[in-house]
């Protein structure tokens, strides 16, 4: 796959200062080649109808999307700063829309055919209307095909973002009707380095937020968001009590965490509700319908995330445990939670933490296969306090 090559410049151009960086665009500093791409086409007027952004989880896609929204929204051209741009980071923005597959298999037909109804909408705040498919590679099938004369002929004010981990198993024809925009991963010192910048973080604190959230860009989000630092708090409570814990305390563990994971949905299902007041009166029964529909789907992938964040929670508390048990001598990630890991060790073995982080294994499974959030952690706590030599006593 080739690097991005940014448009010629006329030769009346050539003598001329170039135009200053849109700022949204700074936070891509790790992946430079991309930034300047986007900077050229957003300052030459070249923006591409449909862009497919290439790389591997972690390496910045979202990030990118994200600041280039911003840039197309922006009334001054991605300040960063101003209250659209600050509606895009926080994915309230009636005209940029983030979609996520509507199964564990991928995007649902519906899902396409509600995605080209509402292009066919004008936008309601900016001049353009954005729309990021994350994990576009699964794009399959009819929920492809239908997408497909849209991606050829979108309506002018419309940019699509498709976000994948690899083309391999894409539609050709997808392929071919976007730029393609590669991304090279992160080394792990590149992705403690951008968190440490982007928020002021310890070593520490940016080591935990990249086993907890997965890439520099939510790592950021998580360690500014209280709520999602508080999940993993007492996910870390509740592995170190296992062992002292009967079952109905550990059912209890499972309904706090879960209830946590939740407290930062009601942020974002009040952003919801104020922009489909604003947008309200300019839309159909139809297009109302569909919006509610896509906001519920929003706020039900926000949830899994969460989830998925506690586990991955769980599973570096384990593996630090794991090393520590097997007295590897690398340094844990958790450092600030090492009593917690010292006490899971000494009280199993290798055997034991192993079964335990296939509890954590199959419990993202379930997770992804819709199983309740409640169920799923119930189960996974359970497992892991017996695979950890501590089975369940009764009072």
């Amino acid at each position: 796959m080739t690097e991005p090559t940014s448009p010629s410049r006329s030769t009346a151009d050539a003598g001329r200062a170039p135009a200053p960086r849109p700022a949204a665009l700074d936070t891509l500093s790790d992946q430079p080649r991309v930034r300047d791409f986007l900077a050229t086409a957003l300052v030459e007027g070249r923006v591409s109808h449909a862009y497919l952004f290439v790389g591997a989880p972690g390496s910045g896609k979202h990030e990118a999307a994200e600041a280039l929204a911003k840039c197309l929204v922006c009334p001054r051209g991605g300040d960063a700063a101003c209250d659209e741009c600050r509606r895009v980071a926080h994915r309230t923005h009636p005209d940029v829309r983030w979609l996520v597959p509507g199964s564990a298999t991928g995007y649902l037909v519906d899902q396409v055919r509600e995605l080209i109804a509402d292009v066919s909408l004008a936008p309601t705040r900016a001049p353009v209307k954005v729309y990021v498919l994350e994990r576009a590679e699964l794009l399959r099938g009819a929920a492809a095909n239908a997408l497909l004369k849209t991606l050829e002929e979108p309506p002018g004010d419309v940019i699509f973002v498709l976000c994948a981990r690899t083309t391999a198993a894409m539609l050709p024809t997808i392929v071919s009707r976007c730029q393609q925009v590669p991304f090279r991963a992160l080394s792990p010192r590149a992705g403690l380095d951008a968190v440490m910048r982007s928020c002021a973080a310890t070593q520490t604190e940016a080591r935990v937020a990249l086993a907890v959230a997965g890439s520099p860009g939510r790592a950021a989000e998580f360690l500014r968001s209280t709520g999602r630092r508080q999940v993993r708090r007492l996910v870390v409570s509740a592995l170190d009590s296992l062992a002292r814990d009967d079952s109905w305390d550990v059912l209890l563990a499972a309904r706090e965490i879960v209830a946590a994971v939740a407290v930062p949905l009601a942020d974002v299902r009040q952003a919801q509700e104020d922009a489909l007041k604003e947008t309200q009166d300019f839309l159909t029964s139809a297009a109302l319908k569909q919006v509610a529909d896509a906001n519920k789907r929003e706020l039900t992938a926000r949830e899994r995330s969460g989830m998925m964040e506690a586990l991955a929670a769980a599973e570096s508390v384990l593996r630090d445990a794991l090393l520590v048990s097997e007295r590897v001598g690398e340094p844990i990630v958790n450092d600030d939670a090492a009593a917690t890991v010292d006490r899971i060790a000494a009280a199993s073995d290798t055997p034991g933490i192993l079964r335990a982080l296939e509890a954590v294994g199959r419990a993202s499974g379930d997770l992804a296969h819709n199983v309740s959030p409640q169920l799923t952690l119930e189960v996974m706590l359970l497992s892991i306090k017996e695979a950890l030599e501590c089975p369940p006593s009764s009072r």
